[in-house]
């Protein structure tokens, strides 16, 4: 398989002894389909077999074939994952570092980079920053391209997306005066654990395209705010780093992402719990990943050598962006029965995420489940599903009408997810009977734009606005927030003329049609 003259002395036999460095002429000589090796983090692979095989497609392999593809392979993947993937014997030996040019560069800075480290010197004194809506103004200027349109993307024309954040805004305040409001506490318990706010992290992928520490950003900020994080299937760092990073005693849950190959599935479980995961959260609304086109989009645009064009497109069109290339394991055949194989395989509390109508959660209830998150995956999945604010409603009418049940409800607990920008949002939420409310999106634009210290500063923020909004509303602590205290009369009214929200429109990325190439505009 390797071609040429020039291929390393003993390496990747069974039982060889260590393997010694290899040069950067030597990895360059295997530059094509018929012979990749790659370089990542310092050590050089042979992924010719597994090309075909990569979630992601062969293209964008192959367009690293002979070079380092550390920066590409970082955001997008866990450090593991490339020697958990590829055989011992195709890991090839380190790469001879006296032997990289360090004057020139096969990615120099572009002017589009340039200009954006220009935004980024740019940005506002994050003492300037007074609510979450400011940061994701920030960071869609200030975030490379791709990883921006990977974040803010959603489905199709995006009106679920945005319908999640308006829907919100059909439900008013009855506030409650005279009230002695001088100490207020929005503490509360999720799942039985202690959680400073009712609002937990959720799960959000690739974190690392945000910034270099990805997923351990949220789980430093939630040790230090009293929060739980939910740890994703795709994060960019690793499931045992994440778990590393936390404190002693702090609480993690976990979301799947349901494998076809169960025997993967029970792997991962059981490891979630052996390493003290409190809850599993299993994603149950992504049969198929919805159609991101801003994220697609971005595939359109790339160039590539021609040694990629070669390789030809196959059976998989992979150019739908980050989302499709990362998701591609992900079983469409999952159905109510398998709750019973979940039961067998673990003993931490089942959720259910991604619940869209009363009837399913009726189900959930039925077959014994611990809570059910009401979502539509951030608007990434089926455009023009309802919000989860408006389905807590109807799942709260008829989970009592239909089984006498009132909520919050301890041995059944109601999530919601999705459109969340400020804590107003999460006490009509918890008005409404959720237990808890999942903050995702706000936060990596948090850490996108300012790094550990701007997740630190969203999570004050929220604080601040609990604080404010709880004594303005006259509620002292949780229990005290009473469906009462909000009108929802017109939660399911899909017209109606309200204020606009300029903060949320203005950062409101519209989506755009096919454009001719390198031509300029007639305006």
């Amino acid at each position: 398989m390797h071609s040429g003259s020039n291929g390393p002395v003993n390496v990747g036999g069974v039982g060889s002894q260590a393997k010694r460095p290899l040069t950067t002429q030597e990895v360059a000589a295997h530059s094509s389909r018929e012979s990749c090796w790659i370089i990542v983090h310092g050590n050089v692979y042979d992924v010719t077999d597994f090309l075909d095989d990569h979630p992601g497609g062969s293209k964008v392999i192959l367009k690293y074939a002979g070079k380092d593809a550390t920066k590409e392979y970082d955001p997008i993947h866990p450090p593991d994952a490339i020697t958990t993937n590829l055989k011992p014997d195709k890991h090839l030996g380190p790469i001879d570092r006296s032997t990289i040019d360090q004057t020139s560069s096969d990615d120099p800075m572009s002017e589009e980079e340039r200009a954006r480290q220009g935004r980024i010197n740019s940005r506002p004194r994050l003492s300037e920053i007074l609510n979450l809506h400011d940061f994701e103004a920030v960071a869609r200027q200030v975030m490379p391209e791709k990883a921006w349109a990977y974040y803010s993307s959603a489905a199709d024309d995006e009106i679920t997306h945005r319908e999640n954040h308006a829907a919100f805004h059909r439900i008013w305040f009855r506030p409650r005066i005279l009230r002695d409001v001088t100490k207020v506490d929005w503490s509360t318990r999720i799942l039985g654990h202690q959680s400073s706010m009712p609002v937990y992290i959720t799960a959000t992928a690739l974190g690392k395209l945000g910034h270099p520490d990805g997923e351990l950003n949220l789980t430093r900020a939630a040790a230090k705010h009293g929060l739980i994080q939910m740890i994703p299937t795709l994060a960019s760092c690793s499931f045992d780093e994440i778990v590393d990073a936390a404190k002693v005693a702090q609480v993690q849950f976990f979301q799947l992402y349901v494998n076809k190959d169960r025997s993967i599935t029970k792997r991962i479980v059981e490891h979630a719990e052996a390493r003290g995961i409190k809850a599993l959260f299993i994603t149950v609304d992504a049969p198929q990943l919805g159609r991101r086109e801003k994220d697609m989009r971005q595939k359109f645009d790339a160039e590539d050598p021609s040694e990629v064009s070669k390789a030809g497109q196959g059976n998989v069109d992979r150019s739908q962006g980050a989302a499709r290339a990362i998701s591609s394991f992900i079983d469409p055949g999952l159905q109510w029965a398998d709750l019973d194989w979940f039961r067998s395989i673990t003993k931490m509390p089942l959720i259910l995420k991604g619940v869209q109508c009363w009837e399913d959660a009726l189900e959930a209830y039925d077959r014994g489940v611990a809570g059910v998150v009401l979502s539509n995956h951030g608007g990434r999945q089926l455009d023009f599903a309802r919000s989860g604010v408006e389905v807590l409603a109807e799942v709260v009418a008829q989970l009592k009408e239909k089984r006498g049940l009132k909520f919050p409800n301890e041995k059944f607990q109601l999530f919601v997810d999705g459109g969340v920008r400020r804590a107003t949002d999460v006490i009509k939420a918890v008005a409404l009977g959720a237990t808890a409310v999942g903050i995702g999106r706000p936060l990596l634009y948090a850490y996108s734009s300012y790094g550990p210290d701007g997740i630190d500063k969203a999570l004050q923020i929220l604080h601040d606005e609990f604080e404010m909004n709880m004594r303005l509303l006259g509620a002292r602590t949780i229990a005290e927030i009473v469906p009462e205290m909000v009108d929802a009369s017109n939660i399911h009214t899909h017209v109606v003329p309200v204020p606009m929200d300029n903060l949320y429109e203005g950062n409101y990325e519209k989506l755009l049609g096919a454009r001719l190439r390198d031509v300029k505009s007639k305006l």
